[in-house]
């Protein structure tokens, strides 16, 4: 799919003529990853887009490929320059997608057969987030439009001070200080390839975002089928109200009268991802009851707009939706939701969902797909389902499901050829038995050449959120088929408070950090070790976020089972933590509060990891970035430092550029080599 590399081409050479080789941090950035497929208007054919890294200048390009739906070769459109947020035109003879200029991103579109290539917007500062008019005669997108002051604008005769005057929460969010720039949805008209440069502001002074910040893209703006109104999200809040609630909201604007209609009136949690019915008549949206509660079970809501009758269709399911689809004929959504560690399509037919449900039954909604994968995005395709696909082996590719039968048809296969040269672990499903009687899913993911007659050293793998289902994910850090090539054997368990094990469960964990799910930990890890495979005496846990946090309460709890810990952007210390981080609504639900509440939430003194800090007796690894923000970087000083006091072989990797993740090429490179380096010095 692309030229590889000398060094991707040297490797292979190897692999070829002595075997199958392992994987390595160096070999996942040689994977392209896929994502945004778009389905042309007539369903024939999709563009997506794939990312190449190029480790030595720490830099990617983003290509464009074009690809039949019924399956095929993909073809690139050549471009000089990185492509994103490539959609097609209503009429579906061009592909509009951003592009770099001078003057920020701009719009250009080029026929699909690679021809044609024209800038089709000028618009001054650039634009993000576009998209076509179904009736092709505006363009929407979003700009940053300047609605703060700086010191400067403050006192303009101090043009060289560098301060910030604060009087209000919200002054930085997860890796970035406030810009005292807001994210506005405009519209511009569109004709003949040309987008106008009179805009119209549809948040006109307005402080607030349209797409949220900071993980909200494209898919919080939506036209109408009729091209007449933009249906959008956005919290309509501000500094300490913003910080403590997660109630966003659907607006409607409507052209001609510039008039903007709130939808969503006394629906208090996250509303998201509106989605029109294809015949205009209905508008779907995913839904949070709970305003505060960013993991509590998305629903899907949809709403008659004649009638005003709304219905919650997913009301009676056991689950959370994370992506939905509208059939063609508007009598059918489709949608991705979590089910025991893995993620798949389910079909909800709204017809027999307004039928009489017996008590306890989810009529009318069925499951499509299954397997031990994940999928991550959907599209509706006559009687198939298009998405990207990922496993713990495997990163994502596009694949189609057919909705009557569930079979499977791959459709991509962009890093077949490097793939093919690495040797992947066994991945094992096993159900373990929980210290209150329940059964836990854990995944165990073996070395390549496992040999059971062999002792392993073994790593418990703490997950984070602390509501993100252990599933069939395929990550650039955590990797555990990495982990697994290096001579680890995985223990990935899904405690308690992970999702796609039903709503109890997922709520479990919020108020009882430090409880059920540390107990769940130690069921998991101390169930594998039983096998002769493992080394009891070579044990570690490691971590992030939660996890990370986990790491820093496992080592005061362990009774001597781990030999070493690695924490990443861990919480350690929960009072100075509420102290510093950003999103309170967050602590303020899973923390049950802030620490001068009366009483005392017991998150403060039974669950914090700092109170049993003198229990710490095993070499431990802090990674931290100084632009997290949601766990600030004193969480991971506070750790390192007290491990450095008390004589207990430790060491802090930290990363001034990076915050919450480590997104750098170099940076992630680096992360592994030091992750890997120490695991060797404290196991092996």
């Amino acid at each position: 799919m692309k030229k590889l590399s000398l060094f991707c081409a040297l490797f292979c050479v190897y692999a070829i003529s002595f075997g199958q080789t392992s994987l390595s941090p160096e070999l996942l950035w040689e994977f392209d990853r896929l994502s945004d497929e778009q389905v042309s208007p007539d369903g024939k054919m999709m563009v997506y887009g794939l990312s190449d890294y190029t480790l030595s200048t720490n830099k990617s390009l983003r290509s464009l490929y074009l690809l039949p739906v019924a399956g095929g070769t993909s073809r690139k459109i050549e471009l000089e320059k990185s492509a994103y947020n490539a959609r097609w035109r209503p009429d579906g003879k061009k592909i509009g997608f951003l592009s770099a200029t001078e003057d920020g991103f701009q719009l250009f579109e080029i026929n699909p057969d690679g021809s044609g290539l024209q800038q089709a917007s000028t618009i001054a500062g650039g634009i993000d987030n576009f998209s076509y008019a179904p009736d092709g005669k505006h363009v929407s997108f979003t700009q940053l439009v300047k609605t703060g002051q700086t010191v400067q604008d403050i006192y303009p005769d101090l043009p060289l001070a560098k301060a910030r005057i604060i009087d209000d929460l919200m002054y930085r969010h997860w890796d970035e200080w406030d810009d005292y720039m807001n994210s506005h949805v405009m519209f511009a008209p569109y004709a003949d390839g040309k987008v106008d440069n009179k805009v119209t502001d549809i948040m006109q002074g307005e402080p607030y975002d349209c797409p949220q910040r900071p993980f909200g893209g494209g898919e919080d703006i939506v036209w109408s089928p009729d091209g007449k109104s933009i249906v959008y999200v956005s919290k309509k809040l501000q500094g300490k109200e913003y910080a403590v609630s997660t109630n966003s909201q659907l607006y409607r604007y409507d052209l001609a009268s510039g008039k903007t209609t709130l939808l969503t009136e006394g629906m208090n949690g996250y509303d998201t991802h509106p989605s029109f019915s294809p015949d205009g008549k209905k508008l779907a949206w995913l839904s949070m009851k709970n305003d505060g509660f960013e993991s509590d079970k998305n629903d899907i809501v949809v709403r008659d707009l004649q009638s005003g009758i709304q219905q919650v269709i997913t009301e009676a399911y056991d689950g959370s939706a994370s992506t939905f689809s509208w059939a063609a004929n508007s009598q059918k959504i489709y949608f991705v939701s979590g089910i025991n560690a893995t993620f798949q399509f389910f079909e909800a037919d709204l017809a027999q969902l307004s039928s009489t449900k017996k008590e306890g039954e989810s009529t009318g909604i069925k499951q499509i797909s299954s397997g031990t994968h994940d999928f991550n995005t959907l599209s509706v395709v006559g009687n198939q389902l298009i998405g990207s696909k990922t496993s713990m082996s495997a990163p994502a590719d596009l694949f189609a499901v057919d909705t009557k039968t569930g079979k499977e048809t791959t459709l991509t296969s962009v890093n077949k050829e490097t793939l093919s040269q690495i040797k992947m672990g066994k991945v094992e499903k096993r159900m373990v038995p929980t210290t209150d009687g329940k059964q836990m899913l854990v995944w165990v993911v073996y070395p390549p050449d496992f040999d059971p007659a062999k002792k392993y050293p073994t790593l418990l793998y703490c997950q984070g959120g602390p509501q993100s289902a252990v599933s069939q994910f395929f990550s650039y850090r955590w990797n555990f088929q990495l982990m697994a090539a290096k001579g680890y054997i995985v223990v990935a368990p899904n405690r308690r408070g992970l999702p796609s094990f039903g709503q109890e469960w997922n709520d479990a964990i919020s108020g009882d950090w430090g409880g059920q799910a540390m107990r769940d930990y130690l069921s998991a890890i101390d169930h594998v070790a039983q096998e002769p495979f493992v080394d009891k005496d070579r044990l570690g846990a490691v971590g992030a976020s939660y996890g990370g946090y986990s790491v820093y309460y496992l080592a005061g709890i362990h009774e001597k089972r781990f030999k070493t810990f690695i924490s990443h952007c861990g919480l350690y210390n929960l009072e100075s933590w509420y102290g510093s981080t950003e999103e309170m609504f967050f602590a303020n639900w899973d923390i049950k509060g802030p620490y001068w509440s009366k009483p005392k939430p017991v998150s403060y003194t039974q669950f914090s990891p700092h109170n049993l800090v003198g229990n710490w007796d095993t070499p431990i690894l802090v990674i931290h970035g100084e632009k997290d923000f949601r766990v600030p970087i004193n969480q991971g000083m506070e750790a390192f430092n007290a491990a450095q006091l008390q004589g207990i072989p430790s060491r802090f990797l930290y990363f001034p550029e990076e915050g919450h993740w480590v997104l750098g090429a170099q940076n992630g490179v680096l992360w592994h080599r030091v992750f890997f380096e120490w695991l060797d010095e404290t196991l092996k």
